[in-house]
């Protein structure tokens, strides 16, 4: 592929996508690329980067000489570019592929995976390197407020990589963070997601062999050692193993946690640090980053210095706002253990408040009635619970989809709520909420902007 000179990027205007097509134009190629979606900020990021770009999927878009095509992960069979590629029998390869050849060959990749937490414990490992000066590329998936951007292609030893176990592409089924050849694989968790792609949690603990698979003897795997399912993937595993948690059998152990409201602190093997961010799940991730961070060369006090200046990732806890006394706060959670472990930080962060978590089931598995029982049971921490209709419900088979009207109504001691429309949930919590209360909205989209909708009525209502 090194010898390819022009590349089309089909679907160039994901968050990934555009900054591999942009750091591939900086290398001196021939960049072009189409999107059905082509808007501002990353239209205007290719664009001034002297990116060509086509609104809408054509197959004459793709340009005559290029050499090879770069199919994103949103795109399948039926798209009009995909087809014509396939027809004029062009070379296509996936983003991962790409990286593969391009970034991350010959480097210190550090790939950060599990069902939760890989957004934070990248974001905060790659600021680690960062605010160290070892200038590290970075590919994370939220938006790490340090970082200003989710992905950063540099001339760099070092990259830290967010490691997605969804496929590759529609051409490759194996999980994108097989190609990213891992010095080091941070292994946070193992639960069962991605219903929509893996049948059950055995096939799941496969890949994440596999990824363990291809880590060198020179590497190292950091794993969660208080995690069941992580601990049954190591033990033919090829490579050095680090296990990190509260157990005593851990390799390297966390103790003397103490928080704070906005703060968190702890000892990893006895060192201490501290972290600007609230929860046990975080003290986890914070710990995960120590060690892989350690494992990069750097010293306890750049960690601890790095770890002290971090701010935490757009769409995390995040408070969009207070208006009335009442906070309005967004988070990413999408599945039953991390919107658990979210109602619980926003807990210890607002003591006393009364806690309404608006939750919307938007993920392919969330919309599948796999975690319809495990769903009710993880918003029980709230003192209202709200669940609107699915979004693009046809999506799912009638037989196998969730329904949030029977979640709500399971939500212990009648605190669940169906309200079907953003509209209706918006009117219904402002006519009630109080000074003092807090409102959590749980979605992995934009959720029909609800925050801001949420914001305006009750300034509304504080006009009246």
């Amino acid at each position: 592929m090194s010898e390819k000179k022009h590349f089309h990027f089909v679907g160039v205007c994901g968050t990934a996508m555009g900054s591999v097509a942009v750091a591939m134009k900086r290398k001196g190629f021939t960049v072009t690329g189409s999107d059905a979606n082509v808007y501002p900020p990353m239209s205007d990021f290719l664009r001034n980067e002297g990116i060509e770009l086509s609104e809408g999927y054509r197959a004459d878009n793709i340009p005559a000489g290029a050499d090879a095509i770069v199919i994103g992960n949103a795109i399948s069979r039926g798209n009009e570019e995909a087809e014509a590629t396939l027809d004029r029998r062009l070379l296509y390869v996936s983003l991962p592929e790409v990286m593969k050849e391009h970034f991350l060959r010959g480097r210190r990749n550090f790939v950060v995976s599990g069902t939760h937490g890989k957004t934070t414990t990248s974001s905060i490992l790659a600021w680690l390197f960062l605010s160290a000066g070892r200038d590290p590329g970075w590919m994370i998936g939220g938006l790490p407020k340090n970082l200003g951007r989710g992905a950063n292609f540099a001339d760099s030893e070092f990259n830290v990589l967010e490691g997605d176990e969804y496929d590759t592409a529609f051409f490759d089924k194996r999980s994108k963070f097989l190609h990213y050849l891992p010095e080091v694989a941070v292994v946070n968790n193992i639960e069962f997601d991605h219903a929509d792609i893996y049948n059950n949690l055995d096939e799941i603990k496969l890949t994440f062999k596999r990824l363990l698979n291809v880590v060198p003897r020179n590497g190292r795997a950091v794993i969660n050692g208080d995690d069941a399912n992580c601990l049954d993937i190591i033990g033919k595993a090829p490579c050095p193993i680090s296990r990190v948690g509260f157990s005593d059998t851990c390799d390297l152990k966390i103790s003397d946690v103490s928080y704070e409201k906005d703060r968190s602190s702890f000892k990893l093997d006895g060192v201490a640090y501290s972290i600007r961010m609230p929860g046990e799940f975080n003290v986890r991730n914070a710990a995960m980053a120590v060690v892989a961070a350690g494992l990069g060369g750097l010293s306890e006090d750049e960690i601890r210095e790095g770890l002290e200046t971090f701010d935490g990732i757009a769409r995390r806890q995040e408070v969009r706002g207070e208006v009335r006394g009442v906070k309005v706060v967004d988070d990413f959670a999408h599945h039953p253990t991390a919107i658990r472990q979210s109602i619980e930080a926003i807990r210890q962060q607002h003591p006393g408040s009364k806690l309404w978590v608006i939750f919307e089931p938007r993920s392919n598995t969330t919309k599948r009635k796999v975690f319809q029982g495990e769903l009710a049971d993880c918003l029980v921490g709230a003192d209202v619970a709200i669940l609107p209709d699915l979004p693009d419900p046809e999506k799912v088979p009638l037989e196998d989809r969730l329904d949030p009207a029977v979640v709500a109504a399971s939500v212990e001691g009648g605190r669940g709520r169906h309200i079907p429309s953003v509209d209706g949930i918006v009117e219904a919590v402002c006519a009630e909420v109080l000074e003092g209360d807090v409102i959590v909205v749980l979605s992995n989209g934009g959720f029909g902007g609800i925050h801001r909708k949420l914001l305006e009525t009750l300034a509304q209502a504080e006009t009246k």
